[in-house]
């Protein structure tokens, strides 16, 4: 406890002389003007009191004595006066005066500030020790109060205890049940990581059969001349592209990698995965697709955003074993998120006709590994997915719940103007600078893909030079001298970016341009720009423009004469 020690010096500049000496050394002191005043100002708090022996000749009547009588019996409050020098003894009045003060030390003036200063530091330990003593006393007597009132009431004690007991074993049996859950959830969310690295794992021999199937389907639908054939040819094309949409979509489940955030058309994207939504739902549930005719664009990764869709139209199936309707909108919306300074956002809901989410639950449904669903059949990260999806990307996770009516969670994801939505993919290639003819080195380990490629660019003007793996290319580097070098991610021995390191301490100017079947590429992306990877499966058109624009970017950049 801080000093609180109170000073009354009537004469002279005692007050100010003594207040500096303390203040040196960091001991607050409050000053009083009369006796009534000090006696006004005492407390079982203050640590001691300096008076001046001629402050005092009016002290009989005043309140102070009284104030001294009346203190509990571990204070004895201590005093220090300032005692004017004497010849002789002290006058019986004087005397009289420091016996009813009690617990007085007599400083004789003048006194060294040093006197003064071990005066105070004695006088303030001593208040301590009867501040410990109260404290102690306080201790026995609540202790005592603790031992009566436990005497009197052994058996209700008892009982409390025992409740207290049972609530514990309460609390013990939920954690272990909780954690019991936490662990099927980890167990549960060890299989998905599995299954997701599993689903890359295959993602590109399959994405290479869809490249082969692709590219000869759309070249046999350009150079075949029956008309029935080129029709034949075309159907077929278009269900490789939806095998391959279909790939890519569920290739979502396996990424993790950061948001890319582009403009995104939230009806096509809804309308673009409604069979994947469906076949996923299956027949219990009807899907109704509510989009708002203006077509809001937002700014968002298009997969996460199909990944965090497609979690809400399960959740809203399994909030519904019985059937019902499941209803997918989009619309603007205006109002605010945290840390945004936008008013206006542009919304993807989905809403079913269950019995809605319990109140008291509502708080929860967005925790990792929180699920109400029975074991095996969900992690508990949907919607923790989901709700993190919103945030990155700059905009949040509502659910508006009627119990017994069906609940609707909504995605609000910041407003995009339509011009920012990527060029199409059908745009012509852009023509190599120079027109000369150029030498592509073109670096696949699958055969059938390969020799797609080389067709392809041959067939487009260029000159192609091929190898089967790394090594093969960068022994072919120099005796080759390819113009750009087309080379495959996922390789025996030596993947992609490997030998695109490689290649650039031999040429450090080569353009590259580098094709994947991969899912997650953050190994490709932190070494190419995204304009440089080609994702499989593409075709004959989409390949050519992918080598031109390189080209043309690299003859733009090279440096004049």
């Amino acid at each position: 406890m801080s000093p609180k020690i109170q000073l009354l010096a009537l004469r002279g500049r005692d007050a100010q002389v003594i207040a500096q000496i303390l203040s040196r050394q960091s001991i607050p002191c409050d000053e009083r003007r009369s006796v009534p005043d000090l006696a006004a100002a005492l407390s079982d708090e203050t640590s001691a009191v300096i008076v001046t022996e001629e402050s005092l000749e009016d002290v009989g009547g005043s309140g102070l004595m009284k104030w001294l009588q009346r203190q509990p019996a571990w204070s004895d409050l201590p005093f220090i006066l300032l005692a004017t020098k004497r010849v002789g003894k002290r006058p019986k009045e004087a005397a009289a005066v420091l016996e009813r003060l009690g617990n007085v030390v007599v400083l004789e003036r003048p006194i060294h500030s040093e006197t003064l200063l071990r005066a105070v530091d004695s006088a303030l330990r001593g208040r301590r020790r009867q501040w410990e003593a109260r404290r102690h006393l306080a201790d026995l007597k609540s202790a005592e109060e603790r031992l009566t009132q436990l005497n009197n009431s052994l058996e209700q004690s008892i009982a409390e205890r025992t409740s207290e007991l049972s609530r514990a074993n309460d609390r013990l049996t939920q954690e272990i049940a909780q954690r019991e859950r936490a662990q099927s959830a980890l167990v549960q969310s060890q299989k998905m990581e599995a299954v997701g690295q599993l689903t890359g794992g295959i993602a590109h021999d399959f994405n290479n059969l869809l490249t082969v199937i692709c590219g000869n389907l759309d070249m046999i639908q350009r150079s075949v001349p029956d008309q029935r054939t080129a029709t034949q040819a075309a159907h077929a094309l278009q269900a490789a592209d939806r095998a391959a949409k279909l790939t890519q979509q569920l290739l979502v489940f396996s990424r993790t990698q950061k948001l890319s955030l582009e403009s995104i058309d939230l009806n096509a994207l809804i309308q673009g995965m409604s069979d994947l939504i469906e076949r996923t739902i299956g027949a219990d549930a009807d899907v109704e697709l509510r989009l708002d005719p203006h077509g809001p664009w937002a700014r968002a990764d298009k997969n996460q955003l199909e990944l965090a869709i497609l979690n809400l139209a399960i959740n809203a199936r399994d909030a519904m074993p019985g059937g019902g309707e499941i209803v997918i909108g989009t619309t603007v919306r205006e109002g605010s998120v945290p840390n945004v300074a936008a008013s206006h956002f542009a919304v993807v809901s989905v809403q079913d006709t269950g019995p809605g989410i319990p109140q008291h639950l509502l708080a929860k449904v967005f925790d990792p590994f929180f699920t109400t669903k029975p074991v095996g059949k969900g992690t508990g990260l949907g919607l923790s997915q989901v709700y993190g999806i919103a945030q990155q990307s700059g905009g949040s996770v509502r659910i508006e719940n009627v119990p017994g009516s069906g609940a609707e969670v909504s995605i609000w994801l910041p407003l995009s103007a339509a011009e920012e939505a990527p060029i199409h993919r059908d745009r012509p290639a852009r023509p190599v600078s120079d027109g000369s003819s150029r030498t592509i080195l073109v670096v696949e380990d699958d055969a059938g893909v390969r020799q797609f490629i080389v067709e392809s660019l041959r067939g487009a003007g260029f000159n192609v030079a091929e190898a089967a793996n790394g090594p093969e290319a960068i022994d072919g580097l120099d005796s080759k001298r390819p113009d750009l070098l087309l080379v495959d991610f996922a390789m025996p021995g030596m993947n992609g970016t490997d030998l695109v390191r490689t290649a650039w301490e031999i040429h450090p100017r080569l353009p590259v341009v580098m094709a994947t079947g991969y899912a997650d590429m953050n190994a490709v992306e932190e070494l190419l720009p995204a304009e440089r990877v080609l994702r499989k499966p593409f075709r004959s058109d989409e390949l050519v423009r992918a080598i031109s624009d390189a080209i043309a970017e690299d003859c733009d950049q090279a440096p004049a004469g």
